[in-house]
């Protein structure tokens, strides 16, 4: 069945993986990506994303001759997508990746390949490929036609968890669903030689709506506590405290509050459910709702912190809407001029480098643009340099912990990285605190 190989489309957090789980079980893999630079950096062993174990297994494969990296199609046996699936506009799904990869493997085709969607989408997308496909080779037979197909169709979503990819590719269940028993069957086979977890094998509209159900689940879960969270600040209690209270139910788990929701899966989700059943998904819109509303409160928690530490600047009028307090004492200046903000965190959870959709970048993205007199350390340990949209802003700068609790009055956490989790109580001293994780309590700080 693979006989020429297997095509990676998209190398990125799921399909570079997904290459060294099929390199690692001797298979011959050819990546492909529209970034020259990602594969020239390949081609050279190197890993242009943060994830333990992968630099090693890619370093690997690429010096046994299996993994090849390029920005030409090839023929394959098997093709397995993996490229983004944003929204646009009002929530809109986008498929244009989705759609340039099918059209850039349509004139490889020969009859008797799999070509497998991995990028989560909304019901039907697998469909839809077998219809471009069928629209650019009207000399073959596609699955969605009837009868036995020249080419065979699927889906299977990926389902890891960034900083354990290495780990849960191979041990996670999967899902495959095919436009037909027969293309399910032909695309388990690929998984099936490096997946220890159970392969389930269903339709590929089922496949698709599993996916987007287990994010929505999530996201809705982290709604409860997002509006938990508001409600406490409302009442003048601790929801940190509460929910650690509410927790010892034998029954009842719930989840912790933060600044939003953020990386491609949690944040995006949930809106192709809305797009495909508007009327009824009332729920889960409104939890996507509650997610996207939780910027908005930190900031105007920064606006009052930066009040009380005297250098108001304008911040209290662009956040009048919304209340909230800050969780220490400082001083400083009243002249509102020059203030120094400290923000800790951009990556979307802890102790990884990826910023898709993160609510931290997007903060202090917000900060910066509204407030240009003031200072903006960005500070996250896993990054090198800034990403484009706070490098363009001139008054962010990407600086170490040490020296943003140093020049910093005001010190928002975003994201509970292990390096932040181990800064004393006597480094925030002094300073106005925000803390989106829960990490330093109100009482600790003098």
């Amino acid at each position: 069945m693979f006989d020429d190989g297997i095509a990676v489309i998209g190398l990125g957090y799921i399909g570079l993986p997904t290459c060294a789980a099929l390199t690692g079980r001797g298979l011959r893999v050819v990546g492909v990506d529209v970034n020259a630079r990602t594969v020239a950096e390949i081609n050279a062993g190197r890993v242009p994303i943060v994830e333990p174990n992968l630099d090693e297994a890619i370093l690997e494969a690429v010096e046994r001759g299996l993994l090849t990296a390029t920005t030409e199609m090839p023929h394959a046996s098997v093709y397995l997508i993996a490229v983004p699936t944003p929204f646009r506009g009002d929530h809109e799904p986008d498929l244009r990746h989705v759609r340039a990869a099918t059209e850039a493997i349509a004139p490889q085709l020969r009859g008797g390949e799999v070509v497998i969607l991995e990028s989560t989408s909304p019901p039907g997308t697998t469909e839809r490929i077998s219809e471009w496909i069928s629209d650019l080779r009207p000399d073959l037979k596609l699955p969605h036609m009837g009868g036995i197909p020249d080419v065979h169709l699927a889906h299977c979503p990926e389902r890891v968890l960034p900083g354990r990819i290495m780990v849960e590719i191979f041990t996670n269940d999967r899902v495959v669903g095919g436009l037909t028993p027969e293309c399910a069957e032909r695309a388990a086979e690929l998984y099936r030689t490096f997946v220890a977890g159970e392969i389930v094998l269903t339709d590929a509209t089922s496949a698709e709506m599993a996916k987007l159900t287990e994010n929505a689940f999530r996201d809705v879960n982290i709604a409860f506590a997002n509006e938990l969270a508001e409600i406490c600040d409302h009442l003048e209690v601790d929801v940190w405290e509460v929910i650690s209270m509410a927790n010892h139910h034998p029954r009842v788990n719930i989840l912790q509050p933060g600044p939003g929701v953020g990386g491609h899966c949690i944040a995006v989700d949930p809106w192709f459910i809305v797009s495909a059943a508007p009327e009824q998904a009332r729920l889960i819109r409104a939890a996507r709702e509650t997610n996207d509303a939780r910027p908005r409160t930190v900031l105007t928690k920064v606006a009052e912190a930066v009040a009380a530490s005297g250098h108001s600047g304008g911040f209290g009028d662009s956040f009048s809407d919304s209340g909230g307090d800050s969780d220490s004492a400082g001083a400083g200046d009243s002249d509102g001029v020059g203030v120094t903000i400290a923000c800790l965190g951009l990556a979307f959870k802890a102790d990884i480098d990826d910023l898709r959709e993160s609510p931290a970048l997007a903060i202090t993205e917000t900060l910066a643009a509204e407030h240009p007199d003031a200072r903006i350390l960005a500070v996250e340990p896993h990054v090198s340099r800034l990403p484009a949209t706070l490098a363009a802003l001139p008054n962010v700068e990407l600086v170490s912990t040490q020296e943003a609790l140093r020049e910093a009055q005001v010190v928002v956490l975003l994201v509970d990285h292990a390096a932040f989790r181990a800064i004393s109580l006597g480094e925030l001293r002094g300073r106005q605190l925000v803390d989106t994780r829960g990490i330093w309590r109100r009482e600790a700080v003098a």
